[in-house]
């Protein structure tokens, strides 16, 4: 089993930095997205046999197309790499993991028949229709970005997904996802059969909470799908549209729990990283290093990336 960590970042390069090294054991790589509107210099000491930035770089805007943009490059690279790797997990700048790098990779391959993204049908408690249905425009089209979103004030912005997916099936569900590589696979050859799924979502709200999701929640696939991998904690509906920093209190949550538990409607599961971290509170990653080393061991043949 190879697996490819596709990273997503354009923060917290203290963090990513200490993300790669403690994910590193053998057959394992990392393929790494730094937004173009976040200087470099910072990331450069993320080095390694089994490090490898992407050719190229794009501006990513949140809640815009340009995200799903970075995920498709990642996707691609990782795809095309000599090494033919099995599985793909994505993870952005704030994740860190809740179990050793080795620990991971073996859940991972007594899963291997399981695709990890959390998958609802629209709409579903917080993925409303109207986030579909409601025409937006990208910050690289500032005019019409700004006339849509007064016309979506007063209900005047709104269109109908069939007329433009035809028989597919509108999903939704969370941003971070492991998948197979058949999986993968399958999103690039279906995006390339079906550019107007792509053209369509390019134009809504928050689309890589979708764009995949709908992909795969029509496909054969769909019953090899379960609830992902990754601890968040949300605000309370209407409060704030980003989850919570985690705190002193999360780490206790984590740490009481020999396989720290899924807690919400989409199912069982054990989750394996947690967000939101940042380099802002590193003191809290060194706690989660000591659980992690309390509950299992890295591999001895760990390969991990040269420092400095």
């Amino acid at each position: 089993m190879k697996i490819a960590y596709l990273i997503s970042a354009y923060r917290n390069p203290i963090l990513v930095k200490k993300t790669v090294e403690y994910l590193s054991c053998k057959d394992v790589a990392f393929f790494i997205h730094i937004d173009a509107k976040s200087p470099f210099g910072p990331f450069e000491s993320i080095r390694g046999e089994n490090v490898v930035f992407t050719d190229k770089r794009i501006p990513v805007y949140w809640a815009e197309f340009s995200f799903v943009g970075a995920q498709m490059l990642l996707i691609r690279q990782a795809l095309a790499a000599p090494e033919h790797y099995d599985y793909f997990v994505l993870l952005g700048g704030s994740e860190f993991p809740l179990r050793s790098g080795r620990y991971i990779h073996n859940y991972i391959e007594r899963n291997q028949e399981s695709e990890f993204i959390t998958v609802v049908k629209v709409p579903a408690p917080g993925k409303p229709l109207s986030r579909t249905n409601t025409l937006r425009f990208p910050s690289t089209r500032p005019i019409l970005r700004f006339v849509f979103r007064v016309l979506a004030k007063i209900g005047l912005a709104q269109r109908d997904y069939r007329k433009y997916l035809g028989n597919l099936e509108a999903y939704s569900g969370n941003t971070w996802w492991a998948l197979s590589r058949q999986a993968c696979e399958y999103i690039v050859e279906f995006s390339q059969r079906h550019p107007e799924l792509l053209k369509f979502y390019e134009n809504t709200h928050v689309p890589d909470e979708s764009v995949f999701h709908t992909i795969l929640g029509n496909s054969p696939l769909k019953s090899r799908i379960r609830r992902n991998l990754l601890y968040e904690e949300w605000p309370q509906e209407g409060a704030r549209h980003h989850p919570n920093l985690l705190s002193a209190k999360h780490v206790e949550f984590f740490e009481s729990h020999e396989e720290v538990p899924a807690q919400d409607l989409h199912g069982p599961g054990e989750m394996l990283f947690a967000r939101k971290f940042s380099d802002d509170d590193m003191h809290l990653i060194e706690r989660v290093e000591e659980m992690i080393r309390k509950k299992d061991y890295q591999c001895k043949d760990d390969l991990m990336p040269v420092r400095g």
